[in-house]
């Protein structure tokens, strides 16, 4: 039987972790910073991500019940929660365990050094006006997090009022120049 942790990982998930932290920071990181590839991608990884639980991410169309499905899974309402007949998430909701329920701004998220979202401010000021973490004491939020996403809307609708440049492609409105 496998020991596990105070967070609940258990013994060989721990080292393992720790394994592939080592390779990037002995073997690949090096490469990172001869090459400066933090220049032109992404910064390089922190501990919190190689540490941080699985991601799941709903994605679908609008009011197919991704919202309804997370409730469903984790048992309970979580703050911040939207459902309604029309489109009603109109931002990115990472859902966390944690002991007290509370919303986080997403500008907090992505500069949290303890939290896997660093990267999401190279999306801009505006994404991470629609992106926000929902803390709430899960079982289930334990062992992963879940994203709710905006829902996906057809035709020209997926370019109207997001704000946060759905439908676009390398900055070009609808793939067009």
């Amino acid at each position: 039987m496998a020991t596990r942790s105070a967070e609940g990982q258990d013994q060989a998930t721990k080292r393992v972790i720790q394994g592939l932290k080592d390779i990037y920071k002995t073997t690949i990181l090096p490469l990172e910073q001869m090459y400066m590839y933090d220049a032109f991608y992404s910064p390089p990884l922190s501990d919190s991500e190689f540490d941080s639980k699985p991601m799941v991410m709903l994605v679908g169309q609008y009011s197919t019940g991704k919202t309804s499905f997370i409730r469903y899974l984790i048992g309970r309402d979580f703050p911040g929660q939207r459902i309604g007949p029309e489109p009603t998430t109109d931002r990115f909701v990472a859902v966390m365990d944690g002991p007290e329920e509370r919303v986080i701004p997403g500008n907090a998220l992505a500069v949290a050094g303890n939290m896997p979202f660093r990267g999401l401010d190279r999306f801009g000021v505006t994404f991470l006006n629609r992106f926000e973490g929902s803390v709430c004491p899960s079982e289930v939020l334990r062992n992963i997090n879940v994203v709710d996403t905006p829902g996906v809307l057809a035709g020209n609708k997926q370019t109207v009022a997001r704000g946060w440049g759905a439908g676009r492609e390398g900055g070009r409105e609808g793939g067009r120049e």
